[in-house]
């Protein structure tokens, strides 16, 4: 017989975050998994790559949000062989969002998908249910509820790198601290014309926002 924990859908529980700035991206996303009421894993790194420069950030199942990944990155190095240049952040953004409405009845995700291409610059999408919206800034998962009011007062149009940087790592501490799904440490990307710079901020590092 299986217990709770093996009778629980794993989901990655989750707050994932992303915005674009003036060159690149940021993404971000804190790291626990749970089952239930049960933490299965305190540090999944939920920002995965599709490419050199595009990252998936994955919410919802983990399985299915994992599957998605790893199937289309495989897609899309195949889409980039065949054009024979890097491929767009929209057109992985179209694959996530077409594969994510076709099995819209089996498979329970959020991905957004974020990064750097030589046409469009930096540029973040949503695919929520099946739908693709280009935004200057996205968050999902269970801790997004928590955060929705913070992130529509702090967001400027223009902002800079560093404040892109310190935006993600804020309404990820906030999430953090008020949702029980999500927690754990804050993994961060950076992504621009040059590379895609990678941080972990650990819990005790975290920005602080009140006394107690």
């Amino acid at each position: 017989m299986l217990d709770q924990q093996d009778s629980e859908e794993v989901k990655t529980g989750t707050t994932i975050v992303a915005i674009e700035f003036d060159g690149g991206v940021v993404l971000g996303s804190d790291s626990r998994v749970s089952a239930g009421n049960s933490v299965v894993n305190r540090v999944m790194n939920k920002l995965c790559p599709l490419h050199q420069k595009i990252y998936c950030a994955l919410s919802g199942s983990a399985a299915d949000a994992q599957a998605i990944s790893e199937l289309l990155r495989s897609q899309l190095h195949l889409h980039s062989t065949e054009i024979e240049e890097e491929p767009r952040v929209g057109a992985a953004a179209t694959m996530v969002k077409n594969f994510s409405y076709r099995y819209r009845d089996e498979l329970s995700t959020h991905l957004i998908v974020a990064g750097w291409d030589r046409r469009g610059g930096g540029q973040v999408f949503s695919t929520l249910s099946g739908g693709l919206i280009r935004q200057p800034f996205a968050v999902a998962g269970s801790g997004s509820s928590y955060v929705y009011g913070f992130v529509d007062a702090e967001y400027r149009a223009g902002m800079s790198r560093a404040a892109c940087q310190q935006f993600v790592l804020d309404t990820l501490a906030l999430a953090m601290n008020r949702d029980g799904a999500s927690g754990g440490v804050a993994y961060l990307v950076t992504v621009d014309e040059h590379s895609a710079e990678e941080r972990v901020v650990l819990g005790n590092d975290l920005p602080a926002f009140f006394n107690g």
